[in-house]
């Protein structure tokens, strides 16, 4: 659900339109090797753990899907907010 309010957030609200351009995918593709390598370390020496039960179970790098989901949601989240408020800070 994240990653569709992330996706409205870019697209319709902030109208930043993110997801439509190559240096977000660029940053993202930059950005991911870390998440992974943060949640397999994080999820292998159970500092962060999940219940079975609550996952789908499918993992990346020791962390569930969602996981990698929520970190996409809020990098994308992100991303659009700091472009949304620079260019309203450039407009003043």
């Amino acid at each position: 659900m994240a990653v569709f309010i992330a996706a409205f957030l870019d697209l319709e609200v902030l109208q930043t339109k993110l997801l439509k351009r190559k240096v977000f995918w660029t940053s993202y593709a930059i950005i991911l090797p870390f998440q992974l390598l943060t949640n397999w370390w994080l999820t292998s020496r159970e500092i962060v753990m999940y219940s079975e039960d609550t996952i789908l179970g499918l993992r990346i790098a020791s962390a569930p899907l969602e996981d990698l989901f929520f970190g996409f949601a809020l990098i994308l989240s992100v991303m659009a907010t700091w472009v949304y408020l620079g260019r309203k800070a450039n407009k003043n």
